[in-house]
């Protein structure tokens, strides 16, 4: 015998005692007649003690019936409780939401635009977790995650939302001393930093208009697992970049920083929406979901 208590039948003799009848139960609950009376004789059996005694004109609670009636009565309660909590819950945006997204974006992209959501729904909390390091969403207790990069198979669901663009750059000053680099292949005699996050690291792999492809094995000096952490070596001439353009966007602008091998493109990167993969979601976390689409979503 399972060592679990029978909690479906003490709801539903929860149900019979203050129904004060089988068939009065039965349709308090959309249940059959039959279907209640098997509950009560399975809770009887297993709890090896008769808890109501009935005929045609009469009902009436044993001892050990009006002894647990009152105990059934609560926990049926308490359930109803919970159910109803849960329901508003999921129909009504409420609670916290846990977050996962890369820093540099995190800072440039979500974090300006999360006040709008937090305003719009007053009764939502985000739990904004920023890290360039790819989170276990399901073992850390994750509700959903932005991610930028090519998204490899697994069990997570996954909704892209824009491209992300990458572009290489350098320093005046380094392209000054060390030269223009006029093919992906140069960039072997170069110094080059690189992103520790990335499945080739110590790889690039381009293409250009004609279908040409390029890769190259990289060497510099400095190796980082945030984007943003390259800019002040790059700046200061110490070697050549590939960054998204919104980290580089800015540099670029003000003229300390300038595109190289602008023919040719790099790994397609992408944003993507992930959340876990199974059950229904919460309307909190639909509403975030909803927001980033709205907001982040962008045509190629």
């Amino acid at each position: 015998m399972s060592r679990l208590p029978d909690l479906e039948g003490m709801a539903i003799f929860a149900k019979i005692a203050e129904t004060r009848g089988i068939t009065a139960a039965a349709t308090d609950l959309g249940l059959s007649a039959p279907t209640v009376s098997k509950a009560l004789a399975r809770l009887e059996q297993r709890l090896g003690s008769r808890l109501l005694n009935r005929t045609s004109r009469r009902f009436a609670l044993t001892d050990a019936g009006t002894a647990l009636a009152e105990r059934a009565s609560r926990l049926l309660a308490d359930a109803e409780a919970a159910q109803d909590a849960m329901l508003a819950q999921s129909a009504t945006p409420r609670g916290l939401v846990r977050l996962a997204v890369p820093m540099s974006f995190g800072v440039s992209q979500v974090a300006p635009i999360l006040p709008a959501f937090l305003l719009r729904y007053p009764d939502v909390s985000v739990d904004l977790h920023l890290s360039d390091a790819v989170v276990d969403l399901i073992g850390d207790g994750f509700d959903v995650a932005l991610r930028v990069g090519a998204m490899p198979d697994s069990s997570l669901r996954a909704r892209r939302l824009a491209s992300v663009p990458g572009i290489v750059v350098a320093a005046p000053s380094y392209l000054a001393r060390r030269g223009r680099p006029a093919h992906p292949s140069d960039l072997a005699a170069h110094d080059c930093f690189t992103y520790a996050y990335l499945r080739t690291r110590d790889v690039w792999h381009f293409t250009n208009a004609s279908g040409e492809d390029a890769t190259v094995r990289l060497r510099g000096r400095m190796r980082v697992n945030n984007g943003e952490a390259l800019l002040p070596a790059a700046i200061a001439g110490l070697g050549i970049a590939a960054l998204p353009e919104f980290i580089a966007r800015q540099p670029v602008t003000e003229g300390l920083l300038e595109p190289v091998l602008a023919d040719w493109s790099g790994s397609r990167s992408s944003l993507y929406l992930v959340t876990p993969p199974n059950g229904p979601r919460p309307a909190r976390v639909r509403a975030l979901m909803d927001f980033f689409v709205d907001h982040l979503s962008r045509p190629d």
